[in-house]
């Protein structure tokens, strides 16, 4: 925002500087007109009404300008800024899944830990042993 702020800024200033100029063409013009007939002063005065009505429209047209790339920058902020919400609300989606599996996966170890300590004192629901069981489809 701060390029478009010094963009307008620079427009605005060369916008003004040609009004200036135009100015002081047609004050000197005016002043040329005064020593010349009256068909010079319409010349001049012509001129000089041209000259300015240039100046205004090339004034207006680069305050549309750089409204348009303000507006424009603005639009590209607030896209980029929806971008990251939804990147940032895939990441925390994914953490919660991740975290999600981890604890399953902590539950299910601790049920093992509980029943070989079970197994171990004598107060497992089946004689097997479960780790046996494990170790024989490891052969397989």
């Amino acid at each position: 925002m701060a390029k478009v702020g010094q963009t307008m800024e620079g427009m605005k200033d060369k916008a003004q500087e040609a009004k200036d100029r135009a100015s002081e063409k047609a004050h000197s013009a005016k002043g040329m007109s005064q020593d010349k007939t009256g068909t010079a002063k319409d010349k001049t005065g012509g001129a000089a009404q041209a000259t300015k009505d240039k100046t205004s429209g090339a004034a207006q047209a680069t305050k549309e300008k750089a409204s348009g790339a303000a507006q424009a920058t603005e639009e590209k902020a607030s896209e980029m800024i929806e971008s990251a919400k939804e990147t940032a609300q895939a990441g925390q989606q994914k953490t919660g899944g991740i975290l999600h599996q981890t604890g399953e996966q902590m539950k299910s170890m601790a049920q093992g830990a509980a029943d070989a300590v079970k197994h171990t004192f004598g107060m497992a629901e089946t004689d097997e042993d479960p780790h046996a069981t494990k170790n024989r489809e490891s052969l397989d």
